[in-house]
């Protein structure tokens, strides 16, 4: 089996690769082979012993896509993309990467003539406000900001492309990730990770939102999962709506902080130092806070139960089992 990985060098992108190279196998067949692509070369993972194939490239520039699908890969993960918060700030390099990106990619695939599974990975941003108590997968897709406009749009490619036959695709939703590890990024919901990673980690935290704003949130560990599960369902399980929204746990900022204390204790808690931001105050108050994830949950996927197990996956994963006093 043939896999291509985009965005290989992000977080996920990297942790995805690593469970791939782990696993050795997707749906019961053997990986020989692994593609990934990013705009910068992605590392090469250890232990894999196929043929591997590390590129930097922007499947927004012209031929990029059409290279990328030119040795027909069997399962494609497009995580490629620019975050919330850089799309917002820069207009034009959102739509070009997040939209014009992902269409040469679906194109160089139809010219590919060949119909791979395509696992795309999109945001609870596509919705936008007012909501229900609990957000339905059917509910309309009204995004509030310029990167759940194009994840939107990038869903109805998706669909349209898997209704023509010409690949077979399924968009997740994903809540936001959390503890995400490294250097904070610009996405708008980096703080959700930041007032986490950075007391762990004995460093001081800001806080740009009110303690009562609720998200849902899924770790890393759990997003991988939800790529891999992905990967194999068919089309008879999926129905004809293959956007779904992915589970996650639904709590509150306060509630987050709160499961930090008992996890960590409340000198690490302290850390935490409220920075009111206009731009993020007014990003966030535009996405969804509660999913309804059934149709996900039917379907096998699995996220965390609470938040903190989502803290605890982060000390495990990334910390070695330690915190910062």
């Amino acid at each position: 089996m043939h896999i291509l990985v985009t965005g290989a060098a992000g977080m996920i992108g990297r942790k995805l690769t690593a469970r791939l190279v782990k696993d050795g196998r997707l749906n019961g067949q053997k990986i020989d082979r692994l593609t990934l692509i990013d705009v910068v070369a992605p590392d090469k993972p250890s232990g894999f012993t196929g043929t591997l194939e590390l590129s930097a490239s922007d499947l927004s520039s012209p031929g990029a896509a059409t290279t990328a699908a030119a040795d027909r890969p069997d399962v494609i993960f497009h995580l490629a993309g620019v975050v919330s918060g850089e799309a917002e700030i820069d207009f034009e390099k959102g739509y070009r990467v997040n939209l014009d990106g992902t269409r040469a990619l679906l194109e160089a695939i139809r010219a590919a003539d060949y119909k791979p599974k395509v696992v795309f990975t999109s945001s609870i941003a596509v919705f936008g406000a007012p909501f229900p108590s609990s957000i339905p997968d059917d509910f309309h897709l009204t995004p509030l900001t310029s990167y759940g406009t194009q994840k939107a749009i990038c869903e109805l490619l998706l669909a349209d492309y898997t209704r023509r036959g010409f690949l077979d695709g399924v968009g997740i939703r994903l809540p936001t990730i959390c503890v995400r590890p490294g250097k904070p990024n610009k996405a708008a919901s980096g703080f959700f990770s930041g007032i986490i990673r950075e007391p762990l980690a004995g460093q001081e935290a800001l806080l740009p939102v009110a303690e009562t704003v609720r998200h849902t949130h899924a770790s890393p560990r759990a997003a991988v999962g939800f790529l891999l599960h992905a990967a194999g369902l068919t089309r008879q399980q999926l129905g004809e709506r293959i956007n779904l929204s992915m589970p996650g746990v639904s709590c509150t900022v306060g509630e987050q902080i709160e499961a930090l204390r008992r996890v960590a204790g409340s000198k690490v808690a302290a850390r935490i130092r409220r920075v009111p931001d206009e731009l993020v105050q007014r990003i966030v108050s535009g996405w969804a806070a509660r999913l309804d994830a059934r149709r996900a949950r039917d379907l096998g996927f699995q996220a965390e139960g609470r938040f903190d197990d989502i803290i605890r996956a982060h000390i495990e994963d990334e910390l070695d089992g330690k915190i910062a006093n």
